[in-house]
């Protein structure tokens, strides 16, 4: 297979579409990737690239073609928006060049925000005439309005006609929440287009734990959060939870990562007296994440009760479960009845900080066994669902069935 690859985003960038772009050139296919110089999430360049900087590599078989763009800054709305279309406006314009030098078999996108980068990959599509498979790990316009505040109409039914132009062209449209397909339906007779396609567990967590040194961790019983610190993630709830859990004194929340509400948390512990409560420790390197989670009795996961999320499967729920602890969740749909499904865990609904808490006194209560027993049925649920091999083989099996291959 000849492959083309489109993502904004791609290695040095942590994303799990490198694993199957690397994939795919481990098993003997030929791969070109269209990305842009890497700059996510610091905001700017990474060190070693730019403009006239590593704009070709070649990355564990895969060749890389870096497209120029507007770096995406520190979340400036419109430093952001430069830097979508800058992507979309110059690859596409590259994607052109290309399709006229080599002759691929399908183009893959890994559709992450925004929904514009997939346009390169239409432009070949239609060149010459094969199938497009979009990846939809994040759904537009409802993006736009829930994460991003957008309530213009004009705006969004803008985007609306860009998402159905999208559709329209794909082949296949892959999925990583089942939740996504309603929404697919909505708009137009996609049906027989859709293919569950959901995140893996990483590597990271199914190698054996790396002693890794770690900061001193409070003593008692460890609710732990990982990963992006913002809005959707709805910590004011959480923190709501945390303030009634108080008088609880042995129940500790460990918080990891970083992001827009970070300075709001530290803020709100100092106002509510929750410095012996909740603990932010920072970013670390993703291979640091086994051996924190295995620090911890139970691994949190919230989001807000918007449509959008409610659709959604984070992909920290294979993570946590891969590492056989126990979930207590605040949240709707898909992450809820994944929680449910696999009975690795308690969770109530979304913005129900009364339900987080008590969910977490239950947890309290319970022995190391029936703690373990939570653990070890969400490392087998992830396990049968979630494994990276299984879901490469039947989505390289797929692809190469389409194409004829």
């Amino acid at each position: 297979m000849k492959y083309l690859f489109v993502s904004q985003y791609f290695y040095p960038e942590e994303f799990r579409g490198n694993d199957i772009a690397f994939d795919w050139a481990k098993r003997g296919d030929d791969v070109t990737v269209i990305t842009a110089i890497p700059n996510y999430p610091i905001g700017t360049f990474f060190k070693g690239y730019g403009i006239f900087k590593k704009r070709k590599e070649l990355i564990h078989g895969v060749k890389v073609i870096r497209i120029p763009v507007i770096p995406r800054g520190k979340g400036n709305s419109i430093i952001l928006m430069l830097n979508y279309f800058s992507f979309a406006f110059l690859a596409s314009l590259y994607a052109i060049y290309l399709s006229f030098r080599i002759r691929f078999d399908a183009v893959f996108v890994q559709q992450l925000s925004p929904v514009t980068l997939v346009f390169p990959a239409v432009v070949v599509k239609k060149i010459q005439k094969i199938p497009l498979y979009v990846w939809v790990l994040d759904l537009w316009p409802e993006s736009l309005s829930s994460a991003g505040n957008v309530t213009n109409k004009r705006i969004l039914n803008f985007f609306e006609n860009i998402v159905r132009f999208i559709y329209t062209n794909s082949d296949k449209i892959l999925i990583s929440s089942k939740g996504f397909e309603s929404s697919i339906i909505q708009r137009g007779n996609f049906e027989n287009k859709i293919y569950y396609f959901p995140n893996w567990v990483e590597d990271v967590f199914c190698e054996s734990i790396s002693q890794s040194k770690l900061p001193t961790l409070p003593e008692g019983f460890i609710v732990m959060f990982a990963g992006n610190i913002g809005e959707a993630q709805d910590f004011e709830n959480v923190m709501k939870a945390a303030s009634l859990l108080r008088d609880n004194l042995d129940v500790k929340f460990v918080i990891l990562g970083d992001g827009r509400k970070r300075g709001w948390i530290d803020e709100y512990c100092v106002k509510n007296n929750l410095k012996d409560t909740v603990f932010c420790l920072g970013r670390f390197p993703s291979l640091k994440m086994p051996a924190f989670f295995e620090k911890a009795d139970v691994m949190l996961i919230s989001l807000k009760n918007e449509p959008i999320f409610n659709l959604t499967l984070p992909a920290k729920i294979q993570a946590y479960m891969a590492s056989s602890k126990p979930l207590v969740g605040m949240m709707n749909g898909d992450g809820a009845n994944t929680i449910q499904q696999a009975q690795c865990g308690l969770c109530g609904g979304a913005s129900d900080y009364v339900a987080l808490a008590d969910n977490i006194r239950r947890l309290r209560r319970m022995n190391k066994i029936e703690l373990n027993k939570l653990g070890q049925n969400g490392k087998i649920y992830s396990k049968i669902h979630f494994d990276k091999k299984i879901l490469l083989d039947k989505l390289h099996v797929e692809i190469m069935q389409r194409s004829n291959i």
